[in-house]
């Protein structure tokens, strides 16, 4: 039996399809209700009620499991948001132990590239990159750094285990949330774009690449899931063309990010409402990181990355069909 946190996320609910898909029993927590998208699935998983944060309710659901895909994360870069913590360190801790205790032959935690730090500009990042306390780090990167550390514990203690660090996901899900929601945009050609430079993956791939490391002998090793390293100017313009609609055409400048992320933190103290960009969203989206994936490729020999561009005509267009669906 192998279990799935975060089963109802965009990286989750892609792995159970695919783990459905080759016949694995699949055991998936949630923690409000089951995923929408795996309606047509539902009767081949064994959906659990559980908080990673409630060690009771996990132990139950660890169980007869042999194998741990933890996709269970918070992503937020709102200031103040306690749960990155408690979810990404506390719960990945929980996760780590109780899975010693059951004798889980191996588990596939997904952390991210913002946990092997991106604080300068220009840099080249690889398995081997050490984390560099900075007052550049924002809590969301702190927060998966320490979350690993947990992981790296649990191999310590004998825990067969390996981490993923995938950049920004792109994939078919609720196109309002997370990395989604820039195909949203483009659709809306929104008009502003940076010269950063950032690593953007398929979720079809991360989901390949946990699948084989998983039915591998691989343990005690990182590897970075990045596809391609492209401007979010390259990136939006893509997406725009794709759908046939206006590219950005105007710089976000540095002093107008710093402008931006300002009003939008006062909005947020006074009104209490999200803010759309944050002093560390405006920062990295100014910096031009790098990230290699020979490592990955070296290990899985006959795997590949999708073309990015591959990725954004294949998402544009079910992004198009799902907007005229609903209309």
């Amino acid at each position: 039996m192998i279990l799935v946190t975060g089963g109802t996320g965009l990286l989750g609910s892609h792995l159970i399809r695919s783990l459905v898909a080759a016949g694995k029993p699949v055991r998936a927590l949630y923690r409000k209700q089951p995923a929408t998208a795996l309606q047509d699935i539902q009767h081949k998983i064994e959906w659990v009620k559980c908080d990673i944060l409630d060690v009771i309710e996990l132990e139950q659901a660890m169980e007869g499991i042999e194998q741990v895909y933890h996709c269970a994360g918070v992503v937020s870069f709102t200031p103040g948001n306690n749960d990155l913590r408690q979810v990404n360190v506390e719960g990945t801790a929980n996760v780590v132990n109780l899975a010693l205790d059951a004798g889980v032959k191996k588990l596939v935690h997904v952390s991210s590239v913002a946990a092997l730090g991106r604080v300068k500009d220009g840099i080249h990042i690889s398995e081997e990159s050490e984390w560099e306390q900075s007052k550049h780090n924002s809590k969301y990167s702190i927060s998966k750094y320490e979350g690993e550390m947990e992981v790296w514990r649990g191999i310590a203690e004998g825990l067969p285990a390996v981490i993923v660090n995938p950049s920004i996901i792109l994939g078919a899900g609720n196109w309002s949330e997370g990395s989604s929601a820039l195909f949203r945009n483009a659709y809306k050609e929104f008009p502003y774009y940076t010269n950063g430079v950032n690593g953007f993956v398929d979720v079809r791939d991360v989901v390949k690449a946990m699948m084989l490391l998983m039915d591998s002998p691989i343990t005690e090793e990182r590897f970075i899931l990045s596809a391609d390293n492209w401007s979010y100017k390259e990136l939006f313009t893509a997406m725009a063309k794709a759908m046939n609609k206006k590219p950005p055409a105007k710089e976000a400048t540095p002093f107008m990010s710093g402008i931006v992320w300002r009003v939008e933190k006062l909005k947020h103290l006074f009104g209490g409402k999200s803010p759309l960009i944050t002093k560390e969203t405006a920062h990295t989206a100014q910096l031009k990181v790098y990230y290699k994936n020979d490592k990955i490729r070296e290990c899985l020999p006959g795997f590949n990355f999708r073309p990015l561009a591959t990725t954004i005509e294949e998402l544009s267009r079910q992004f198009l069909q799902d907007v005229s669906a609903q209309q």
